[in-house]
Formats: C-alpha cells, sequence, structure tokens
C-alpha cells in the first residue's frame, strides 16, 4: 500500500466509499466525515455510500445525505433521490425477496443455535435482501474461528457471504458492491467503470471491500485497513475512519 500522497486526484470525479469504519468512527458519523462529504459534492465530485447496511438506512442517506445515490446491503440495489423523489433499483423481485427472507428467517435461527455469542444484526429488521449476523458490534467481540464457522454456516447453505468490520452478511445471487456499482454507472451515468476506472476512488476498510481494491486503480483503505493484513488497496490514509476519509477528501480537493 503506498501512502495516500501519491495518489494523482487529477482526474478524479467520483467518489465512493464504505460507510462503517471508512466514513464513521466507533459508530457514529461525526462533523469531520460530513463536512468532507458535503465539501466534496460543493467540488461537483459525486459521492456514493457503497455498504452493506439495510434498504432502511439506504432510503435516508439517499434523501438526506449530499450523496448521488447509494449502493446498499452488499449490492442488492441501488436507490437516488431526484426531482424530489426517492427511486429504487433492485436487483431481484419483489415476489423474490420475500421468498427469500423466509428462508434467510429459517437459517438465522440455525446459526444463532450453533454459534454462541452471536446474534441478529439490530438493523437486521430493516433489511429486504440479506441476513446480518453481529459478531462485534452490539454483542462482545467473537473470536475469528466463530466469525468463520458463520461464514462456512452461510455458504454451506447456499448464500454468498461478506465479512464487515461488524458482521457477517448473506445473500443469495452472486452479486457483490462491484457488480452493484457496475450496473448502476451504467444505468445512471452511461459509463462503463472498467474504462472510467482512472475517474473513480474508492474508499473502504474491511474484507467486504475486497472487490472494489482489486477493480480500482485509485484504492484506498482508511488506516485501520491494516487490522486485516490480507487487505491490499492501492493507497492508504495516516488516519483511521472517518478522519481518514476526510483526509482522503482533503486530498481530492487540492488535485489542479
Amino acid at each position: 500500500m503506498k501512502p495516500l500522497a501519491l495518489l494523482d486526484a487529477r482526474a478524479v470525479r467520483f467518489v465512493l466509499v464504505d460507510i462503517d469504519d471508512t466514513l464513521t468512527t466507533r459508530g457514529k458519523l461525526g462533523a469531520q466525515a460530513y463536512d468532507a462529504l458535503e465539501a466534496l459534492q460543493r467540488a461537483g465530485k459525486k459521492v456514493i455510500p457503497v455498504t452493506g447496511r439495510p434498504a432502511g438506512w439506504c432510503d435516508h442517506i439517499a434523501r438526506m445525505w449530499p450523496v448521488e445515490a447509494v449502493v446498499g446491503e452488499n449490492g442488492a440495489f441501488y436507490f437516488w433521490f431526484a426531482e424530489g423523489k426517492l427511486a429504487k433499483r433492485f436487483l431481484d423481485d419483489e415476489p423474490t425477496r420475500a421468498r427469500q427472507r423466509r428462508e434467510l428467517q429459517k437459517l438465522a435461527k440455525s446459526i444463532l443455535r450453533r454459534v454462541p455469542g452471536a446474534a441478529l444484526a439490530s438493523d437486521q429488521p430493516y433489511r429486504e435482501t440479506d441476513l446480518a449476523i453481529d459478531y462485534c458490534e452490539d454483542v462482545a467481540p467473537l473470536p475469528a474461528e466463530a466469525v468463520e464457522r458463520i461464514v462456512a454456516l452461510m455458504r454451506g447453505a447456499g448464500l454468498s457471504a461478506r465479512v464487515s468490520s461488524i458482521h457477517v452478511n448473506g445473500w443469495f445471487g452472486r452479486y457483490d458492491k462491484l457488480a452493484t456499482a457496475q450496473r448502476l454507472f451504467a444505468e445512471r451515468f452511461s459509463l462503463d467503470l472498467r474504462i472510467e476506472n482512472r475517474r473513480v476512488v474508492y474508499a473502504g476498510d474491511s474484507p467486504n471491500d475486497a472487490p472494489m481494491f482489486g477493480f480500482f486503480d485509485n484504492s484506498v483503505g482508511v488506516a485501520n485497513v491494516r487490522r486485516f493484513p490480507d487487505l491490499q488497496p492501492k493507497y492508504v490514509t495516516e488516519a483511521e475512519a472517518g478522519a481518514g476519509f476526510a483526509e482522503l477528501a482533503a486530498h481530492l480537493l487540492r488535485a489542479p
């Protein structure tokens, strides 16, 4: 990972960013990070959070935050707010999502029986498409072996599974953050991310960001990404979490 100062930001037009422990710090969206979002928007950058957080949160984010759109539940959908209206683009239709939710509810009960100390994420009631198991947000941190056990149980049931900084998320389907970000760019901006790669920065901190780190030439880890030594974004900030994102925003805004 190279120092952030070496990132050539002159061509950057879009900023994609994870939320938990990238924008937020210890679970809070602070003024420093939110000011950075607003400063980027004022400068004409299009900011798009790309998160594992639920549809209920993403409704609020798309409406209330200074962002262009939001990708949620690890790529199950994207929302945007335009002309005073919220618009939603799900990959699966409602009957499919309803059937899958019933299956996920059954699987959740099995996982919680088999992994002591794990719990449903507190935001699970606001999810449309995935199962989020809390391993350290509102429960005592579980050991790595327990987290791996949750992943294995999800994958054994046919789910895709990803580990964030706070949850293990599982869902039916083979989409991820990157696939839906590519879809969003094609459908909303008529852009191919493979061609526009250098015009985009992605910032994140945890294993579910790995596809984004691998794809984007301008991938940035906030400093707490070092908790996961296998992750290799191209650049890394000096500061952690929200302060790291503010550091990135300042670097982008200094570019001529």
